[in-house]
């Protein structure tokens, strides 16, 4: 029995796992709040290997790499696409928002005033990448902290030459220890999915996008289009590799994602699914998701750009050219600053409406309207910056040649 279910493929077993939570949460109400320790215990577990997972595998393929110049052209390449990304998603959100006007007519005055402070300034952010105490970035997870250390020890270990090998071979051997331990995690993903989602639906309802159905139809269709039209054609048309092949080999990242509605989290069977799936190799992988996960934000884009119209036209505030403009722009840049964890989009909303003079009074109100329903539509932007993080890989993997094609292109046996 138990060998039966092992060779089940994993994405078929998170989906039993959600199918199942869904039902159980619906038939045992708020009762099912009592399992959600076991999902709290698998989210702990992927936490636990964020950051080792990120340091040495990030040294291991810096090390990898053999040359700081093509260390720069691959962050130069991610950092523009990610940017590049998020751009078009704000605009497809933004441009849905306007066509559909889900916020015409809605009255949110009746809920409860709910006050989050802006996301940390762009600025302020980028200086804190530079970790006063390694030790303690690595201690506090502060994963761009992390990501700065491990670049600078893996071009200190090239740059050392033959006396630094010893130190090279340790974090190469680490760096599969750590990902062994990524994959028995991962096994553990089907009973934390099962009382994550068993958790949701008892308290907020199998249907809770019910009563919010304009704004969130409109984000579906947003995350939907973004998905087939962005990431579709990267890898489609750009690439020239099967977008079909590429959608079904992620399918457990995305799972996971949709589960947990942390990119960070998410992170461990992100980079597992592009080394294992998709044949990206260890170099690129470890540093392109890492990175993705924090600044890569194309779900949470479309969800902000949609709710800040939202907003505007449930307050009767008239939107100018320039205020989409203003929203587009607020919303690319900030987005490197918001958390990779479940709401923070909410702490970047808060500071995007502040530019198309929404008041804090009105912005408190938003918040408290949005939060109840705020966790079925994080899963759905979460589920879209995983798969951008996939695809922003798969594209500097092949421009860098660090993806093995025949390993792509292979039946997933799905």
């Amino acid at each position: 029995m138990i060998k039966k279910w092992f060779e089940i493929k994993l994405w078929k077993r998170i989906v039993l796992a959600l199918v199942l939570g869904v039902i159980v949460g619906s038939i045992f109400g708020e009762s099912a709040t009592n399992i959600k320790w076991i999902g709290d215990v698998f989210i702990k577990l992927i936490r636990m290997i964020v950051v080792p997972l990120i340091f040495v595998t990030l040294v291991s393929g810096v090390v990898a790499m053999g040359s700081p110049k093509k260390l720069g052209s691959i962050g130069v390449k991610t950092m523009a696409l990610y940017l590049g990304t998020t751009a078009v998603a704000i605009t497809i959100g933004l441009a849905l928002a306007a066509i559909f006007q889900p916020g015409v007519g809605v009255s949110i005055t009746g809920g409860e005033s709910l006050t989050l402070e802006a996301a940390m300034p762009l600025g302020e952010r980028m200086m804190n990448i530079i970790p006063a105490n390694p030790i303690a970035a690595l201690a506090d997870g502060d994963i761009l902290a992390v990501i700065f250390f491990a670049l600078i020890f893996g071009i200190g270990i090239m740059t050392a030459g033959e006396k630094a090998k010893p130190v090279a071979k340790l974090m190469d051997s680490a760096s599969e220890v750590i990902l062994k331990i990524t994959h028995m995690i991962m096994e553990v993903a089907p009973f934390g999915v099962f009382a994550l989602i068993a958790s949701v639906a008892g308290t907020k309802g199998a249907a809770a996008l019910l009563d919010v159905v304009p704004l969130a139809g409109t984000i579906l269709l947003g995350c939907v289009l973004h998905v087939i039209l962005m990431h579709g054609a990267l890898i489609q048309v750009v690439l020239r590799l099967p977008a079909i092949r590429f959608f079904k080999d992620i399918i457990d990242a995305q799972l996971v994602a949709f589960s947990t509605s942390s990119s960070s989290a998410t992170m461990p069977v992100t980079i597992a699914v592009a080394e294992d799936n998709l044949g990206i190799k260890s170099s690129v992988a470890s540093s392109v998701i890492p990175l993705g996960a924090t600044i890569n934000m194309d779900g949470t884009a479309i969800y902000v750009g949609i709710v800040a119209v939202f907003t505007a036209q449930s307050f009767g505030i008239e939107l100018s050219l320039m205020d989409y403009g203003l929203i587009a722009m607020t919303t690319t840049i900030a987005s490197i600053g918001t958390a990779a964890v479940p709401s923070a989009s909410l702490f970047l909303l808060a500071g995007v409406l502040g530019v198309i003079g929404v008041s804090a009074e009105q912005t408190a109100i938003v918040v408290g309207f949005l939060l109840p329903f705020d966790r079925p539509l994080d899963m759905l932007r979460t589920t879209v910056n995983v798969t951008g993080d996939l695809a922003v890989c798969t594209a500097v993997a092949k421009w860098e040649g660090e993806i093995d094609l025949d390993e792509f292109r292979r039946d997933p046996n799905i």
